[in-house]
C-alpha cells in the first residue's frame, strides 16, 4: 500500500510518471472548496455516523420497539437499505454538492476499463484469503495471550461479547427461507453498502482529505475511520486493510465503480460462504481444533508477497498507461 506515497519519488525520476503524477495528484479539475476540505470530510464522517447509527438506530426502535430479534426480519432489511441510502448516500451527494459543487469529479464518478476492474480483482482474491489466515493467527494469539494474562482475558471476554452481538445482528439479517429473501440479503449486504458506502468514504471522504494531504494519508485515514465505522472488533484490522485497498483502488483508477465493484465482490462472498456454512461464524473468536501455527504464518507470508506483487504490477499497468 506504501505505493501510493511511493509515486512522488518515482514522478522525480521519470518524466512519464512525473506526467502522471501532475494529471492524477495535483489535478483538482479547477475546484475551489467552499471550506476546509479537512472539515468537510469531518462533517461526512462524524455527520453520517450520527444520522445512520442514532437517527437511523432511533427510528428503528420507534418502528420495531426494543425486541428487535423478533421484529419482522424483512421491514429490517428494508429499513438497513433506507438507512444506507437517506444517511450515507444522500448526505455525501448533498455535502459534494454544497461544498464542492462538482459532484462528478469528487465521488469520482468516471468510467474505467474492464482491464482495471480485473486487476483490482485479482488483488481482492489475493486479499480475501489472506485476510482470513490473518484472522485465524489474530485469534490463535489472543486465545493463547488470555490464558496467561487476567488483563487479556477480561479484555477477550468483552470483546467476544461485542463480537457476539455482530453476530446476532448479521444472522438475523441474513437467514433465509427462500431465493426471494436470499437475493433481498444480497442487496441489503451486497448491492447497497458497496454504493452507498463507496461513495461517502472512497468518494467525498477520502477526494477531501486528498485536497490537503497526499493521497496514501488520505486513504489511510479514511480506511480507520471505515474500520472503525462497522463495530466489528475481531474484524478491525481486516476492515482496515480492505479500506485501504478500495482507497488504493479509488485513487489509481480514479473511478468509484472500482473500489464499488470490490465492495460487492467481498460482502457477496461473505453472503455465499453463510449461506454454505450456516451459522458457523465467518470471523470466529475461537481456535480451530486443526489450527496449525506454523503452516498459517508461512501460507500468510506466501499470500502477503503474492499480493503486494499485485500492487505494484497494477501501480506499473497506470504508470504504462498514463491512465490514473
Amino acid at each position: 500500500m506504501d505505493e501510493l506515497n511511493n509515486k512522488t519519488q518515482l514522478s522525480e525520476q521519470n518524466p512519464e510518471t512525473k506526467e502522471l503524477e501532475n494529471k492524477s495528484l495535483n489535478d483538482n479539475n479547477g475546484i475551489k472548496p467552499k471550506i476546509n476540505p479537512i472539515t468537510a470530510a469531518l462533517i461526512g464522517l462524524f455527520g453520517g455516523f450520527f444520522l445512520y447509527q442514532f437517527v437511523g438506530g432511533a427510528l428503528m426502535l420507534l418502528i420495531f420497539g426494543f425486541d428487535l430479534k423478533n421484529a419482522p426480519v424483512n421491514s429490517m432489511r428494508l429499513m438497513t437499505i433506507a438507512g444506507e441510502i437517506l444517511f450515507i448516500l444522500l448526505p455525501a451527494l448533498i455535502l459534494a454538492k454544497i461544498f464542492y459543487e462538482d459532484v462528478g469529479h469528487i465521488i469520482r464518478f468516471k468510467y474505467p476499463k474492464l482491464e482495471e476492474i480485473f486487476l483490482f480483482i485479482i488483488g481482492i482474491a489475493v486479499l480475501t484469503p489472506l485476510i482470513q489466515y490473518y484472522l485465524s493467527i489474530q485469534t490463535y494469539i489472543i486465545n493463547v495471550w488470555s490464558v496467561t494474562s487476567p488483563f487479556v482475558h477480561s479484555i477477550k471476554s468483552f470483546l467476544d461479547k461485542l463480537n457476539n452481538m455482530v453476530d446476532q445482528t448479521y444472522s438475523n439479517l441474513l437467514s433465509t427461507k427462500s431465493i426471494i429473501e436470499g437475493l433481498l440479503v444480497i442487496i441489503v449486504v451486497s448491492v447497497v453498502p458497496a454504493l452507498c458506502e463507496e461513495v461517502m468514504f472512497r468518494g467525498y471522504i477520502q477526494k477531501s482529505f486528498e485536497f490537503k494531504m497526499k493521497p496514501i494519508w488520505a486513504a489511510i485515514i479514511t480506511a480507520i475511520f471505515f474500520g472503525l465505522y462497522h463495530f466489528n472488533p475481531y474484524g478491525l484490522i481486516p476492515l482496515i486493510a480492505l479500506g485501504l485497498y478500495f482507497g488504493y483502488a479509488a485513487y489509481m483508477s480514479n473511478s468509484i465503480f472500482v473500489p464499488m465493484t470490490l465492495h460487492f465482490i467481498n460482502n457477496f462472498m461473505a453472503v455465499i460462504l453463510y449461506f454454505i456454512f450456516g451459522d458457523d461464524d465467518v470471523i470466529n473468536s475461537t481456535i480451530d481444533k486443526n489450527f496449525n501455527l506454523s503452516s498459517s504464518l508461512l501460507i500468510f507470508a506466501g499470500l502477503l508477497i503474492l499480493f503486494f506483487g499485485v500492487i505494484f504490477y497494477i501501480k506499473r499497468y497506470y504508470i504504462q498507461t498514463k491512465n490514473v
